[in-house]
């Protein structure tokens, strides 16, 4: 199943391009993260020294909040969110970003989430506005990054109303995390583009603007808010299995609700969104697979308050 991610407030994760930044050969370097919160800042934090900037960053083509994003071994792509149709193409080797020639949603999408593997990418739509009305939907879309294409034929939609979801996973499947203030999550198999909620660990609480990343393993679900009150709680998901625990996960730091996450082998990196009062916070956390250990002590903070954000990472063998 995919590392991909979706990640803000869906979070992903992508393969990724170039040298071993953690002295696993090929293993990535660096996670590309759209701040969301309205702006159309994005930072590029550098997995081997833990530090981030926003210089040189290809912004979004528009202020982006409640966006998702995945990808593969030379770009991210990135819906913007903010109720649009819009995606744009972020290309990690000379780190621009366009939203020309890049296929749009087939409806206008927020909070949504996505995953994908080394050819394309699965995108939850999350809601869209009908008249003055937020709706959530069972939509999801089909990209491909050969022919920057997307296509909401023949993609399984999710099991139930999706919004404010997370996802992460593996080459084969992603596990989509419904968000919408509920414990489902969806298996989606690339090769037959099916979906089911049979058979898949559901989320230890409700879930709802939550964030993911992982590795070829397992996934780390931040769960975001329940009931409107932001939690710490996260679940380690075994794709093997198909289980679910929030035992022995380390939480995050403090309160994290509409974040984003991304990541390469070894560890994912969490943006917490919002925290008490759902305000925007700096804070990242870096998560440590191997040991289920998770600090915000010398991890680089966004560049500027962050929530409702997206990612996507520059991992090569996450999702192998």
């Amino acid at each position: 199943m995919p590392a991909i991610i979706t990640r803000g407030a869906m979070s992903a994760q992508g393969f990724g391009y170039g040298a071993a930044a953690s002295g696993i050969p090929g293993d990535g370097t660096k996670g590309i993260f759209a701040l969301g919160y309205c702006t159309a800042t994005r930072n590029k934090y550098i997995y081997s020294n833990c530090s981030s900037t926003a210089t040189g960053v290809g912004s979004a083509s528009q202020p982006s909040t409640n966006g998702a994003a995945a990808g593969n071994s030379t770009a991210g792509i990135f819906a913007v969110g903010s109720i649009s149709t819009i995606r744009n193409k972020y290309t990690y080797a000379c780190c621009s970003s366009t939203s020309v020639g890049v296929a749009s949603s087939s409806v206008s999408s927020c909070g949504g989430s996505a995953a994908g593997n080394s050819t394309r990418g699965i995108f939850a739509i999350g809601r869209t506005l009908v008249g003055c009305c937020f709706q959530a939907l069972t939509t999801r879309n089909k990209y491909t990054y050969s022919s920057c294409t997307s296509t909401a034929c023949g993609v399984a939609s999710s099991s139930a109303v999706s919004s404010g979801g997370s996802a992460a996973g593996n080459s084969t499947s992603g596990i989509f995390a419904l968000g919408n203030s509920c414990t489902i999550r969806n298996k989606y198999t690339y090769s037959s583009c099916a979906s089911t909620a049979s058979g898949v660990a559901s989320s230890s609480a409700v879930s709802n603007r939550g964030s993911a990343a992982g590795n070829n393993t397992r996934g780390i679900f931040a769960l975001g808010y329940a009931c409107f009150i932001p939690t710490t709680i996260r679940n380690k998901y075994t794709y093997a299995c198909c289980t679910s625990t929030a035992i022995g996960v380390a939480a995050s730091s403090t309160l994290s609700s509409g974040g984003s996450a991304a990541g390469n082998s070894t560890r994912g990196i969490f943006a917490l969104g919002g925290s008490a009062c759902f305000i925007p916070t700096t804070i990242r956390n870096k998560y440590l697979y191997s040991s289920c250990t998770s600090t915000a002590t010398g991890v680089g903070a966004a560049s500027v308050a962050s929530a409702g954000g997206s990612a996507a990472s520059w991992a090569v063998c996450v999702n192998v």
